[in-house]
């Protein structure tokens, strides 16, 4: 939901390969803010696809929202889209509701998983939020089996902490520039692709003399012509992209069984 941009929520759409997708948001992390799910409703509305939305911090009676078998609506869509905000909120609330569980199942069952923010390290064994004030590492979903790091061009005290960390033994993983995302296929890493022609994420490791090093990888940007979702396999995968709820910056992320996440 990158304003202006709606690069990276079509190529969302275009990894369920399904004609009129079924995508579910959560807005979660944002308490489910009230202009979070218009933005939603805005971008995914008007016939393109059959959007509908969870709230679990208020009751919802609005249209699209879900109230009741939240597990069996999940399972049934072709996307369901997460939220930036607060991580920590975010999953705490989807553990207390059962919704981490629901989650995994979803991606082994072929669900597109995808994010933005905090939506993006949801995702991952560890990742780094500095939603509450400095950054700190937390832990994950654990869907993709590597770290994870947001906005990394625009919070430079992240990125240190970032890279301090994995100094310091958190596992390898990622380092993601607004406007950019990670399409992985299962556990494995398909491609980068990006919003912002000069967007791009880095590898992020410690090598062989014990240095942190970063690697800047080759991205596809999604505005060329013909651009889109490649075909993937038949496996769990996850897909994170770029923009933020509560400003608007960029990052996104998640997971799904049969294509891609993003972050």
């Amino acid at each position: 939901m990158e304003p202006k941009n709606p690069l990276m929520d079509d190529y969302v759409l275009e990894l369920s390969g399904a004609e009129r997708p079924r995508i579910c948001f959560l807005p979660t992390a944002s308490g489910d803010a009230d202009h979070y799910v218009v933005r939603f409703y805005r971008r995914f509305g008007a016939g393109r696809s059959e959007p509908s939305h969870v709230s679990l911090f208020r009751r919802d009676t609005s249209a699209g929202a879900v109230e009741g078998n939240l597990e069996d609506h999940l399972l049934s869509q072709d996307v369901i889209y997460v939220g930036g905000g607060s991580l920590k909120s975010l999953l705490g609330a989807w553990r207390a509701h059962g919704l981490d569980r629901t989650l995994r199942r979803a991606w082994k069952q072929g669900v597109v998983l995808c994010g933005l923010s905090a939506g993006s390290l949801c995702w991952f064994a560890d990742s780094v939020t500095a939603f509450h004030g400095p950054s700190e590492r937390v832990k994950g979903l654990g869907l993709l089996p590597f770290s994870n790091c947001v906005h990394y061009d625009g919070e430079p005290e992240r990125r240190l902490a970032y890279r301090n960390m994995v100094a310091g033994g958190v596992r390898r993983g990622f380092g993601v520039e607004d406007g950019a995302a990670l399409s992985f296929v299962g556990t494995e890493l398909d491609e980068v692709v990006t919003s912002r022609r000069d967007a791009t994420a880095y590898d992020v490791a410690v090598g062989p003399e014990g240095q942190v090093h970063e690697h800047r990888m080759t991205a596809r940007y999604l505005g060329e012509a013909g651009s889109g979702a490649r075909e993937s396999g038949d496996e769990p995968s996850a897909l994170r992209a770029a923009p933020d709820p509560l400003p608007a910056t960029a990052d996104v992320a998640g997971p799904r069984a049969d294509g891609a996440v993003a972050a």
